[in-house]
């Protein structure tokens, strides 16, 4: 079995399938395609799987340009129908994993998926998980269901997994070029996992198990989560002490060891940092542990919305006026710049906070039209020279680049600045409060 998918791999003739086709799935399904696999990806949106079909893309790193000659070629077709598993020697499971609202892992779709795939288990195919998830999902809730089948791991099909490590928007570090840590349930398991990504991203590394390919995962995200409490913490401490935290941090990087910078901002967005560190804190009290750092840093980084708010209340009061009633324009509300993802984005919630408190919000984002706030849809607005006069206080949540921080400033009264995104501007800087 392991020699035979071997040799279909090395020659291409493997059909992969890819269950899930957002941000993980369609730039893995994209790799595979530009690399000459033949791929049919897998989605329970007919909406998205109609849009991957007609050669668009509704993920930021996917361009349409780039979609639709491999959907021409046949390289790429997407469906509904996950019968199309049982004729496929690889499958990718990239399906989202939220948290319920008590901060539990919700592994709903990952048993969704796995239960398909178990219909249609056959001898000599590969299963990979990507979504991220706790240390032990695979071994503990996978591979029972496919062993169900009569199937043996190891012998008859093999399991393993390799988490994403999608950052949407970064041009620098993309599927391809950003290598990938692969755990099996053996080490043949392993061993044509590693074969597999190895054909289309620039290096795979191996490790003994699942776990800890899942634990490595939670790491990076809880290593950044961490460090941006702290940062989002001293930026707390620098404001009673009526000092500026970004002279403090870039002074701080001028030391050539020992400091890595981290910036404070509004809170933790995206689909990974604000979630994946409950994962692993979720598990350890399973085993009597309280992971304290992460429930720490969790707690800052949820209440830096709240700040905002109360910054932008406090400099309202130094001129005189009320959040209540106040003229509030927010710029940017995905959760990082040129980009269009809003998911746990803390603008939400700060635009939220804001109306809570009496303002009247509207917001501008060249990325993102139209955002769903609770039972209501607010709708960018057009950016000019008398929407920003008029507003009462300008608040930069997310720092796109296409934005004129020049000719914002110029034109608006008072400005919420939570990016250090007017760190440049030449003009008069007495109108700009920063975080």
């Amino acid at each position: 079995m392991y020699k035979t998918l071997e040799q279909k791999i090395k020659d291409k003739s493997v059909l992969v399938g890819v269950i899930g086709l957002g941000y993980v799935g369609l730039p893995l399904a994209m790799e595979l395609g530009k690399e000459d696999f033949k791929v049919i990806g897998i989605d329970i949106s007919k909406e998205k799987v109609d849009l991957v079909n007609s050669g668009r893309s509704d993920i930021d790193d996917v361009k349409d340009e780039d979609l639709q000659p491999l959907v021409k070629s046949g390289k790429i077709e997407a469906t509904t129908d996950f019968a199309v598993l049982r004729k496929a020697d690889c499958v990718a499971i990239c399906v989202p994993t939220p948290l319920s609202k008590t901060k539990d892992p919700d592994v709903s779709y990952i048993l969704a998926a796995v239960e398909q795939v178990q219909k249609y288990l056959h001898p000599g195919q590969l299963v990979i998980l990507e979504s991220t998830t706790y240390p032990g999902t695979t071994e503990e809730l996978i591979l029972p269901k496919l062993e169900k089948t009569g199937l043996k791991v190891g012998k008859d099909f093999f399991l393993a997994f390799s988490p994403e490590r999608v950052d949407p928007g970064n041009i620098s570090y993309t599927t391809k070029n950003t290598p990938r840590v692969v755990g099996g349930i053996t080490p043949q398991c392993t061993q044509i996992a590693k074969f597999f990504y190895e054909q289309t991203i620039i290096r795979a590394v191996p490790l003994s198990s699942t776990k800890s390919a899942e634990m490595v995962k939670l790491l990076e995200n809880t290593f950044r989560s961490v460090n941006i409490g702290l940062v989002n913490e001293v930026a707390l401490m620098c404001d009673r002490l009526k000092i500026d935290v970004w002279e403090i941090i870039e002074a701080a990087n001028t030391k050539p060891f020992g400091f890595m910078p981290f910036y404070p901002g509004p809170g933790l967005g995206g689909h990974c940092i604000p979630i994946d560190p409950h994962y692993l804190s979720w598990k350890l009290k399973s085993l009597n542990y309280y992971a304290r750092f992460i429930e720490l840093a969790g707690d800052i980084n949820s209440h830096m919305p709240e700040y905002v708010v109360e910054r932008v209340n406090r400099a309202l009061n130094e001129r005189e006026k009320s959040l209540k009633g106040s003229k509030i324009l927010v710029l940017g509300v995905a959760y990082k710049r040129d980009i269009k993802d809003v998911r746990e984005s803390p603008a939400l919630d700060v635009v939220k906070l804001l109306e809570n408190g009496g303002a009247k919000v509207s917001y501008n984002d060249p990325h993102v039209p139209s955002i769903r706030m609770d039972k209501s849809v607010m709708k960018s607005i057009g950016l000019s020279q008398d929407l920003l006069k008029t507003a009462d206080c300008v608040v930069i949540l997310t720092d796109h680049t296409a934005y004129d921080y020049d000719w914002i400033v110029n034109n608006s009264q008072l400005i919420m600045d939570t990016r250090n995104a007017t760190k440049n501007v030449k003009q008069s800087q007495k109108k700009i409060v920063k975080l």
